[in-house]
């Protein structure tokens, strides 16, 4: 049996510390070579993808193709630049879509 692996997708110095911990590095420059990296590792024997906001807020259409598979998950996670908010309203719309209310983040 074949292990699951984890990857990180996104700009080269956002997701080269990943390598560190063993998991398999794809460097990218825009958006669309982003969604074609995502695709092309989603074949692939991929558990876990990480990918990075900056591109993840240009790609949402090529990242729900995966929203309802059990694998690969795909995670959004901030870049180099810090957090644009992206990967945490993601979480949020799908605690709200499991649950069916808001029950983060209130105020």
């Amino acid at each position: 049996m074949e292990a699951y692996k984890i990857g990180v997708i996104g700009d080269t110095e956002s997701v080269i510390g990943f390598l560190a911990v063993g998991f398999s590095v794809f460097t990218v420059t825009s958006a669309e070579e982003a969604a074609r990296e995502l695709a092309r590792r989603a074949k692939e024997n991929y558990a876990i993808l990480f990918l990075t906001e900056n591109f993840a807020k240009d790609i949402p259409d090529a990242i729900a193709v995966y929203k309802d598979l059990p694998l690969p998950a795909v995670i959004t996670i901030p870049g180099r630049g810090g957090s644009l908010g992206y990967g945490l309203a993601n979480i949020k719309r799908s605690v709200e879509r499991a649950v069916g209310a808001d029950i983060l983040f209130k105020e």
